[in-house]
């Protein structure tokens, strides 16, 4: 059987995978600036094809706001809205909607074409297609985060959104390593050393604040206990527990801002470990240790500004430069993990 690929590498794969990779960042972007405006709720159907296609006249804009007065955050929270304030959230909710399917064409055209002109392997085109459907799952998750709202809420559901948000990292990681993978050849040499799995571990333990960090979006758990090292001058918030573990653990505003704080304070020590163990190693190459540096400077960034994130109550800037450094903290580690796993 002739080989589906003349060869492994390709840079212009790798280009592309990374473009994507850009693409899934401005999501999560957008994503985090529509949670902070307030705007996820503001259209209340799902549909993937006329979507596309926002209100184009005054009859057409009047039923989209007609729908969302039925819902709870509407009769609750914002009762009295004028049209021109639900235009302003609408856009921030249609815009993201956009992004998402861009996102889908960015992926599914050059993906087409790389492979009718064979410069996909085998291996490679598994894997490609693989993370395609990840990103019609992540889509589909969207679309159910939001239903939650919909109904006696007035928000999403907090853990819908811890899924959904985690789903978008997987989906930076995947096209984060893939694009290496693309750039350097798909053989795998290990090194006899450690670091491969020490790196990995490291990742992992961003992914896991990662989560947490959804939890206290979605509890909107960055609006209180607003000072610093403290809690409302408190060595531990109160209240901290919920009335079941699982309220305390995805539900309680005090349960969740504490445990992203600590697991912040066990990051920025690894890291800092982790980088200048790094740097002094004898068993690494040069690139691999400034990835290492650059690890650990973009956590102790990452921390500083989750502190001025805090005491400054969220403000939707903050909030934004937050969870872009959030995802270029894990794409660097993925990278050194990535790394230090070849020759």
């Amino acid at each position: 059987m002739t080989s589906f690929l003349r060869s492994d590498r390709s840079r212009a794969v790798a280009v592309w995978l990374i473009v994507v990779a850009a693409v899934v960042t401005g999501m999560v972007i957008l994503g985090g600036a529509t949670r902070l405006t307030g705007s996820g709720l503001s259209i209340t159907e799902w549909a993937p094809v006329t979507g596309v296609i926002p209100p184009l006249d005054q009859a057409a804009w009047q039923a989209e706001f007609a729908r969302y007065r039925h819902i709870p955050q509407y009769q609750l929270l914002n009762r009295g809205m004028s049209l021109d304030q639900f235009r302003f959230i609408y856009w921030w909710e249609w815009s993201h909607r956009l992004l998402g399917r861009l996102l889908g064409v960015v992926f599914l055209v050059p993906f087409l074409w790389f492979a009718i002109r064979r410069q996909l392997s085998g291996r490679l085109m598994w894997r490609l297609a693989a993370i395609f459907l990840l990103g019609g799952l992540q889509g589909a998750v969207g679309w159910w985060m939001v239903s939650s709202g919909l109904q006696n809420r007035v928000y999403v559901a907090p853990e819908r959104l811890m899924l959904h948000l985690g789903l978008a990292f997987v989906l930076l990681a995947a096209l984060v390593w893939t694009a290496l993978d693309a750039a350097a050849g798909l053989a795998r040499q290990t090194l006899p050393s450690p670091w491969g799995g020490r790196a990995l571990a490291f990742a992992g333990l961003l992914y896991f604040q990662v989560l947490l960090g959804a939890l206290v979006a979605g509890n909107h758990a960055g609006l209180v206990f607003n000072d610093w090292p403290l809690f409302a001058g408190r060595l531990w918030p109160h209240p901290y527990a919920g009335p079941s573990l699982w309220a305390t653990l995805a539900h309680s505003q005090g349960a969740v801002q504490s445990h992203h704080r600590l697991v912040a304070y066990i990051a920025l020590i690894a890291a800092l470990a982790l980088g200048g163990a790094a740097w002094r190693a004898g068993d690494l190459a040069p690139d691999a240790k400034r990835l290492g540096l650059a690890v650990a400077a973009a956590v102790l960034l990452q921390v500083l500004l989750g502190i001025a994130t805090l005491v400054t109550a969220v403000p939707i800037a903050l909030g934004v430069a937050h969870q872009l450094m959030a995802a270029i903290t894990f794409s660097l580690a993925v990278a050194f993990a990535w790394r230090v796993r070849r020759v």
